[in-house]
């Protein structure tokens, strides 16, 4: 396996650039692993693929305002990009992971200051927050540890949102719509995450309201998305690549449902990659399985080297995640997974060339390039059964 064996050709024009208006009007490309076959329908359809019974599962995170461009006291410009809170250096949580532009020149002791406006802010508009450069984030190309010390009377969170802004993937250029469209219509009001779970952006109330009252269950869990979710797999082995670490929960209300769709001959379809991670990272294979097991349903390219196993799904609140599913790898939770387009080379390709086939997912793509989707965070969605 080779990391050329998930690049595809993209013809720029399909990137989209602004979310389907409605949310739920985006098409949606259905996989079904057993044959291979593919469908063309519209996001409201998804019903007609779930049944009575059924799980869905989300994730509830929302996008911060986590980029953040100031200057340094020479007046040049600076970025600064909010990844991860370290609690763990700083009990006020002042200090956070993050990724900085130009990196060359912001090494530590560096101060850049950030005013409302960002890089269109005059240098006589109040700095409402400052940020020092303390040390290099070890392994991380950019990454720096910054504490940053709010002005004047703010809190912390209150400054942020003064200078800062959502961060859109490097891929959109040019929105200027509602930064509301990023975030998903059932986030959480806290802000965790650098980046959206994009799979979730299709759905509306309407469309909720409609797939509850036909007996489809509805849970939440958190995965605070990083930024390095969209950074491409560079080794020619993508065994060598390091995965990001991210923060989850995954609540005792859902390891029930879980256990409850499984026990009545249902399915459990993750919203996204970052819900099949919170899933199959709550899934433990040292504690006594559960009667019936949790066990995906199988297909024949699938591994089921630990089907059989024993194991089960336990409730992670605060955790840490850094599972890598790629080809080979065993999925014992999700039986069913609703996703977007995903970039050429990246770990997002490989874990759903994992759930169905590499020659699957690759042909589908194809298909979904000639009949022209609209691909990655703003484009259309895919539904792999």
């Amino acid at each position: 396996m080779r990391t050329d064996d998930f690049d595809y050709n993209l013809p720029d024009e399909l990137i989209a650039q602004a979310p389907a208006e409605p949310r739920d009007s985006c098409r949606l490309l259905v996989l079904n692993r057993e044959d291979g076959s593919v469908e063309h329908r519209h996001f409201y359809d998804i019903g007609d693929y779930l049944e009575p019974g059924d799980l869905l599962v989300v994730n509830r995170t929302r996008v911060m305002p986590a980029r953040l461009v100031g200057r340094k006291t020479t007046g040049a410009l600076a970025e600064t990009l909010l990844l991860r809170r370290r609690e763990d250096l700083d009990s006020l949580g002042r200090v956070w992971e993050c990724l900085v532009s130009p990196g060359r020149r912001l090494k530590p002791g560096a101060v850049v200051e950030f005013r409302p406006g960002g890089a269109h802010a005059p240098m006589t508009a109040p700095v409402v927050l400052e940020g020092t450069i303390l040390d290099y984030v070890e392994g991380s190309r950019g990454g720096r540890l910054v504490r940053f010390e709010p002005k004047g009377d703010l809190s912390l969170d209150e400054a942020v949102h003064r200078a800062g802004h959502v961060p859109l993937p490097p891929y959109i250029n040019g929105y200027e719509g509602d930064p509301e469209k990023y975030q998903t219509v059932y986030a959480m009001s806290e802000e965790h995450s650098a980046a959206a779970p994009t799979a979730g952006l299709h759905f509306t109330p309407e469309l909720i309201g409609r797939l509850k009252a036909r007996g489809i269950r509805w849970e939440e869990v958190e995965l605070e998305v990083g930024i390095d979710t969209f950074r491409l797999v560079e080794e020619d082995d993508p065994a060598d690549h390091k995965i990001h670490t991210e923060r989850y929960h995954v609540p005792q209300r859902v390891i029930d449902a879980v256990h409850e769709t499984k026990a009545s001959g249902h399915r459990v379809v993750a919203v996204g990659t970052t819900s099949v991670r919170s899933l199959e990272s709550s899934f433990d294979a040292s504690v006594p399985a559960f009667d019936p097991p949790v066990v995906a349903r199988r297909f024949e390219h699938a591994s089921d080297s630990a089907a059989e196993q024993g194991g089960d799904v336990v409730a992670r609140e605060n955790a840490t995640t850094n599972l890598y599913l790629m080809p080979g790898s065993t999925f014992h939770v999700v039986d069913a997974m609703i996703t977007n387009f995903h970039v050429p080379r990246s770990t997002l390709m490989m874990l759903v060339s994992a759930f169905a086939s590499r020659e699957q997912v690759l042909s589908a793509y194809q298909q979904a390039i000639d009949e022209r989707y609209r691909f990655f965070s703003f484009g259309d969605a895919m539904l792999i059964v």
